[in-house]
């Protein structure tokens, strides 16, 4: 197991306890992304979590693929689903940059690309997934040129909390940097969006050319 992947399933349960911290943004990328699906796609999902955007968005689309580094992640996702009921939602351990195997119409990714190490690689990963004009969805956070004081802090902070593993790699990129690696990974963007204005983190919508 990665380091990476160590990290992340040492806060796996912590993580399915935290709750959303704002959900009138989250309910909002819901609406957003489930704008784009129809009842016959099969999404992929890279970097689940727990699964809860998965298991959401199960209802609009015939086969969910979620995916994640974390081994505690995915078996969370997996309890979940059972629970719920949902039978067309399927959990798969994979990095971002070595996807499953497949055809998909929709590939989504909320909360990751900022956590990605070789992103310009992973991104080719994933266009290579899709069908031809399949789509990704994407919400990143991105770096502000002028950072409040707690952006500039946490800055200063994270290598010491990484360097004991108490914090992942995390790639501090402004939005146009993102675009640029997304076009240039084979994508044309057709949606951009930032709800609420100042949220940091960019929802991109963009398709296969």
């Amino acid at each position: 197991m990665t380091a990476t992947a160590k990290f992340w399933d040492g806060i796996a349960e912590k993580y399915a306890r935290s709750p959303i911290k704002d959900m009138t943004s989250y309910e909002h990328t819901l609406e957003r992304t489930a704008s784009y699906l129809k009842p016959h796609d099969h999404v992929l999902e890279l970097g689940c979590g727990t699964g809860t955007t998965a298991l959401k968005l199960a209802t609009n689309v015939a086969r969910v693929v979620a995916t994640d580094l974390s081994p505690g992640m995915i078996r969370i996702g997996k309890h979940k689903a059972a629970e719920l009921g949902v039978d067309n939602v399927s959990f798969q351990t994979a990095d971002v940059g070595k996807p499953p195997q497949g055809s998909f119409d929709v590939a989504i990714a909320f909360n990751l690309l900022h956590l990605v190490e070789d992103l310009e690689a992973s991104l080719r990963q994933v266009h290579a997934t899709l069908k031809p004009g399949g789509l990704f969805i994407s919400k990143t956070f991105c770096a502000q040129s002028n950072g409040s004081l707690k952006y500039r802090a946490i800055r200063l902070v994270l290598p010491v909390m990484q360097l004991f593993g108490r914090a992942p790699y995390v790639r501090f990129m402004q939005e146009k940097e993102l675009e640029t690696m997304i076009e240039c990974a084979g994508f044309t963007l057709i949606e951009r969006d930032s709800f609420p204005a100042k949220d940091a983190r960019r929802l991109l919508v963009a398709r296969k050319t």
